[in-house]
């Protein structure tokens, strides 16, 4: 018997990093010793009393049975407290507002899955993270891109999206600080994107992981008058606590938003192990010496990344944040692409290309911070000798 895949996954490719990941493990097996530039995981460990807590937990008799669906009260506390401290949002009730996840991904497709139905339309950036366009689609809504633009300082144009039919849009993916391109959100372009919501009964779901990470003024969406209702909070601990592996994040959002996108997910897994809700709590508990020890060393690798990209004549914004630096390449150039793999072949390094964050990126690319001194070092002089 012939076996055919769901329609669902019609035009749903696997993600890119997954395949460029084995090509980079192939040419590592064949001696090329590949200097990855590319991904977003940070190398550095989490703070050691979070790693301390795990422990601590984890060898206790009690901990290693099922969870509940809404998280421990402990994380949901500890989350409520870390909004309150850093982004001056005071009123989050932590039993009903806040939602633990196995990592702030899986939460773009419990929003999908859980609001979108055939036809309807979702307001996805241009660039982009690509999960957004992935998750809609798999729940059968339809991509509706807006592109953002250097020259409007990468914001969405709203004059030109009133222009648009709205009729059939129900979700609005926002990023900031955006990712790919590392601009700061401002409170004037939050209050414009909840007002906009507002107006066109728009769900807004805000993808906040990069607010700690280069930047001394983390903002959240919630923080905006009148934001809760319509806003959807993502955020992790991915980022800001160099806790990619151990997949904690969270949705923040109205009681009724909770409730309705925890039928969708409480059929989907279970909670998360306790001991890492409670590393998860410690790590919330840090302190700003904490955000202050990682920026850093972020600072130090981000002066290399402007020099490597200074050796690529691109141009590119020293004042961008996030754990990326995101740059416009030379006209000599046909596309992003053709950086990449020039950089990637006769340098052995891998440097991301724009484009995969859609076409308003073709021109431009994405370098990760998550690497040592040492190895930006060597990927300089690498690119030194072939360009």
């Amino acid at each position: 018997m012939k076996w055919t895949t769901a329609n669902r996954l019609e035009g749903i490719g696997e993600y890119y990093f997954s395949t460029k990941l084995r090509e980079i493990d192939e040419l590592n097996k064949a001696g090329k010793e590949i200097i990855n530039l590319g991904i977003g995981s940070p190398d550095l460990p989490p703070h050691p009393e979070v790693i301390q807590t795990l422990h601590e937990e984890a060898i206790k008799e009690n901990v290693h049975g099922y969870q509940s669906y809404k998280g421990s009260p402990v994380l949901r506390e500890a989350v409520a407290n870390w909004y309150k401290k850093y982004f001056k949002v005071a009123d989050l009730n932590p039993a009903t507002e806040i939602l633990p996840l196995l990592g702030s991904k899986e939460g773009i497709m419990h929003i999908c899955m859980t609001y979108l139905n055939e036809g309807d339309q979702v307001l996805i950036p241009n660039p982009g993270y690509p999960t957004y366009t992935s998750a809609v689609k798999l729940a059968g809504g339809t991509p509706l891109y807006y592109e953002l633009t250097a020259e409007n300082s990468w914001a969405p144009d709203f004059e030109n999206l009133e222009k648009s039919d709205l009729s059939k849009v129900k979700l609005m993916w926002v990023n900031y600080p955006h990712m790919p391109t590392g601009q700061r959100p401002t409170k004037e372009l939050f209050e414009k994107i909840v007002a906009f919501g507002i107006k066109h009964q728009i769900l807004i779901c805000h993808d906040n992981p990069y607010a700690f990470i280069l930047n001394d003024q983390p903002e959240s969406l919630l923080s905006i008058e009148g934001a809760k209702e319509v806003v959807i909070e993502l955020n992790s601990l991915s980022k800001s606590q160099n806790m990619a592996g151990w997949r904690v994040g969270m949705l923040i959002a109205a009681e009724d938003r909770i409730n309705e996108i925890l039928r969708f997910k409480s059929n989907m897994d279970s909670g998360m192990f306790l001991p890492v809700q409670l590393a998860a709590a410690k790590a919330l508990s840090l302190d700003q010496s904490w955000y202050d020890s990682v920026n850093k060393i972020y600072t130090a690798r981000r002066e290399k990344v402007f020099e490597l990209l200074d050796v690529l004549k691109c141009v590119y914004s020293k004042q961008q944040v996030g754990m990326f630096v995101w740059a416009k390449i030379p006209a000599t150039y046909k596309d992003s692409y053709a950086l990449s793999d020039k950089v990637l072949y006769d340098a052995n390094v891998f440097i991301t290309p724009g484009g995969i964050f859609g076409s308003a990126g073709n021109d431009y690319i994405r370098v990760s911070l998550c690497g040592s001194i040492e190895k930006f070092s060597v990927a300089i002089k690498r690119i030194q000798a072939c360009v």
